[in-house]
C-alpha cells in the first residue's frame, strides 16, 4: 500500500487525525528530538516556598490517624476512588447478571492485578458457595471416580504460578472501528494474578486416566454452569485447580472457593465455582459453544478450536485516560505498556512513534514469565510534535502481533473474538490522546 494512501480511522467523527505528511518524509531514523536519552528520568525541580509549607504544615501530620484496628480487612485510600472496575450498558445489553466488569489496566502497577480490580465475566451472576458444602467430582474416563471436599483438595501438593486471564472478546469493542476513546473499555477484559492451587496433572496421576480419554468437561456450580470442553493434552500440561489468588482465598466473583486456571487459553475456559470434571473419548460441544467461539474466515470456513490467546500488547501510558497534557516541550517521558502471549513468553516488544514507518525496540522491565503479563518501557524526550504511538510484541516461538489489515486479511471481521491487532494512540501537539486505526502492514 502506498504511504500516501494510508487510511486512519478515528474513534470519533469529531476528531480529525493529525496530518502525517511530516512522518512520511522520515527514513530509517527518527529526528533528533525523538531519540531516546538516558534510561533514567529526572523530573526533579528546585524547592519552592509552597513545597516547604506543604511539607512542614500538612494537616494529616497534626492529629492522630485512624486506629490500627479500624479496618480488619484493609481498604484502598479514599483518594483512589476512581481506581475501580467499570461496566458499560452497551456491553451487557442491560443484563447485569451476564456481563463483564473491566479492569483499569492503565492504573495497574507491575504484573499483578489486585483482587478487588481483577476483571470479572459472569453468565448467571456471582455465586456464593459455602466452602463446607463444596464438592468437586472427577469422573468418567478415569480409573477411580472421586469426590473431594475443599480440605481434601488442599492436601494435594500445591504450586503458585503467575498467569494472565483474558476474555476472548477483549478488544472486541474496536474490531471494526474505534468506538471508545478509553483503554479500560478497549482492553480491560483481562488481568494477571498469582494463583495458588494444585496442578490437575497431580490429581490425575493419583487417580489414573484411561488411555482413550481425549476430552475433559469442566462445569461450575453457579446459575449458568458454563460447561466447557478442553483437550486432555492441556489438562495434563499446566491446568491448575486453584483456591488462592494473590496470597488470599479467591473472592466470590473469581469463583470462590475453587476455580480452574487454564494458562494462556481464552478466559471462558477458566471455569469458576468448579464442581465437576468429566473425562470422555468424545466432546460435549454445545451448539452455542461450537458457533460462538470460532473464527469465521472470508472463505466461509471457520477456525473451530481457537483456544489460545495470541501474542498481544498495548501502550498503557500514555493512553486516553492518561494523556500528556501536563508535559512541556523537551520533557523526558516514559512510554510504558503491557505485552502477553498465550503461547509462551514475550521475547521483545517494538514501539513506533509514527504509525509504523519506523520501529524501535523497547526494554522489558521486571519479571518476564510465560503466559503472564510483561511490562515494556521506552524513554524519550517529547518535542511537542504529534505522534502515532503503537506497540508490536513478539513471543518466544516468533509469533508477531499483527496490524489490523494483517489480522482481518487472515480471519475477517465477522467474529469479535481473539482481536490482537496493534492498538494505536494519536498524541496531539497538546498532549491529548485519541484511539485511531492505522490501515497498514508492518514494514
Amino acid at each position: 500500500m502506498s504511504k500516501n494512501s494510508k487510511d486512519i480511522e478515528s474513534f470519533s467523527n469529531n476528531v480529525k487525525p493529525t496530518s502525517r505528511r511530516d512522518f512520511f518524509k522520515k527514513t530509517a531514523v527518527y529526528s533528533a528530538g525523538l531519540v531516546a536519552t538516558s534510561s533514567v528520568l529526572s523530573p526533579a525541580k528546585a524547592i519552592a516556598s509552597d513545597d516547604t509549607a506543604i511539607i512542614n504544615e500538612v494537616e494529616w501530620g497534626t492529629k492522630l490517624g485512624d486506629k490500627v484496628t479500624k479496618f480488619p480487612y484493609g481498604v484502598p485510600s479514599p483518594y483512589e476512588h476512581n481506581n475501580v472496575r467499570r461496566n458499560d450498558p452497551l456491553l451487557s445489553s442491560g443484563d447485569e447478571y451476564a456481563t463483564v466488569s473491566m479492569c483499569l489496566i492503565h492504573e495497574s502497577e507491575g504484573i499483578i492485578t489486585p483482587n478487588g480490580l481483577f476483571f470479572t465475566r459472569d453468565h448467571g451472576g456471582t455465586a456464593h458457595v459455602d466452602p463446607e458444602q463444596f464438592r468437586l467430582m472427577i469422573h468418567g474416563k478415569v480409573k477411580k471416580d472421586i469426590v473431594l471436599t475443599l480440605d481434601q483438595l488442599k492436601r494435594y501438593p500445591s504450586v503458585t504460578r503467575t498467569y494472565f486471564i483474558e476474555c476472548p472478546a477483549n478488544g472486541s469493542t474496536d474490531w471494526r472501528a474505534p468506538q471508545y476513546n478509553n483503554l479500560q473499555f478497549l482492553k480491560g477484559m483481562m488481568s494477571s494474578a498469582e494463583w495458588t492451587g494444585v496442578l490437575l496433572k497431580t490429581i490425575l496421576d493419583d487417580i489414573g486416566l484411561e488411555d482413550d480419554a481425549v476430552w475433559m468437561l469442566a462445569e461450575g456450580s453457579d446459575n449458568a454452569g458454563n460447561p466447557r470442553t478442553i483437550p486432555v493434552e492441556k489438562a495434563l500440561d499446566d491446568i491448575m485447580i486453584v483456591w488462592g489468588q494473590n496470597g488470599e482465598a479467591l473472592r466470590p466473583e473469581q469463583g470462590y472457593p475453587v476455580r480452574l486456571v487454564v494458562p494462556g487459553w481464552e478466559g471462558n475456559l477458566n471455569t469458576k465455582w468448579l464442581k465437576r470434571l468429566e473425562f470422555s473419548d468424545k466432546p460435549w460441544h454445545s451448539k452455542e459453544e461450537t458457533s460462538k467461539y470460532t473464527m469465521l474466515q472470508k472463505s466461509g470456513k471457520a477456525i473451530r478450536y481457537f483456544w489460545v490467546n495470541e501474542v498481544n500488547s498495548v501502550i498503557t501510558s500514555p493512553c486516553p485516560e492518561k494523556p500528556w497534557t501536563d508535559l512541556k516541550k523537551g520533557d523526558l517521558v516514559e512510554i510504558e505498556g503491557l505485552a502477553w502471549s498465550g503461547h509462551g513468553t514475550i521475547k521483545h516488544v517494538d514501539i513506533t512513534l509514527d504509525g509504523g514507518d519506523n520501529w524501535i525496540e523497547a526494554s522489558l522491565k521486571g519479571l518476564v514469565l510465560p503466559k503472564s503479563w510483561t511490562r515494556f518501557s521506552y524513554i524519550m524526550k517529547w518535542d511537542g510534535k504529534p505522534l502515532l504511538l503503537s506497540s508490536r510484541a513478539v513471543d518466544d516461538i516468533d509469533n508477531v502481533q499483527p496490524t489490523i489489515d494483517q489480522e482481518t486479511s487472515a480471519v475477517g471481521v465477522e467474529s469479535v473474538y481473539h482481536r490482537n491487532a496493534n492498538v494505536t494512540w494519536e498524541v496531539t501537539g497538546k498532549g491529548e490522546v485519541y484511539n485511531v486505526h492505522i490501515r497498514k502492514h508492518h514494514a
